[in-house]
C-alpha cells in the first residue's frame, strides 16, 4: 500500500454483514484550502457509518483525506464529496459525514452530510434504566 496522498478507498469484507453496528472514524488533521483567498482551512472529519457488505480500511482513508491538502473546496462541497466517495467504495446501509471546520474570519462551519440506502430502516435505541 502506498504511502503517498491518493484518493483510491480499499475496502474489506464485513464479517458481521447480518448485524446493524455503527463504525465511528475521525481525523482531526484535515486541511483544505479556501478557493477564495487560498489560504489553509483546518478541520476535524467524523464518519459514523453502519457498514453493509464492505468497511472502509483505515490507512486507505488517511491517505485519500490527504488529497485535499492542496485542494481548493468550498467545506460543503468537500464534505459532500468525501461522502459520495465513500458511499460509492463501500455501499453502506448508512453514512454521515461531519466537518467542523476551525475559525475563519470569526466564522466557525459544520457541514453534516448523509446517505441511507434504500429500505434500511435505524435500528431503534435501547434505553435502560
Amino acid at each position: 500500500m502506498s504511502t503517498l496522498p491518493n484518493r483510491e478507498l480499499e475496502t474489506f469484507d464485513n464479517a458481521r454483514p447480518d448485524r446493524d453496528y455503527t463504525i465511528h472514524i475521525e481525523t482531526a488533521e484535515f486541511t483544505c484550502l479556501c478557493p477564495m483567498t487560498g489560504q489553509p482551512d483546518f478541520a476535524t472529519i467524523k464518519l459514523d457509518y453502519v457498514p453493509g457488505l464492505t468497511c472502509v480500511e483505515l490507512k486507505s482513508f488517511k491517505l485519500y483525506m490527504w488529497t485535499f491538502r492542496d485542494q481548493g473546496a468550498f467545506h460543503e462541497v468537500v464534505t459532500n464529496q468525501i461522502l459520495d466517495d465513500l458511499v460509492a467504495a463501500t455501499n453502506p446501509k448508512f453514512m454521515r459525514v461531519t466537518g467542523i471546520f476551525n475559525v475563519r474570519g470569526g466564522v466557525y462551519t459544520n457541514v453534516v452530510a448523509e446517505y441511507r440506502q434504500d429500505g434500511w430502516v435505524a435500528p431503534e435505541l435501547v434505553q435502560l434504566p
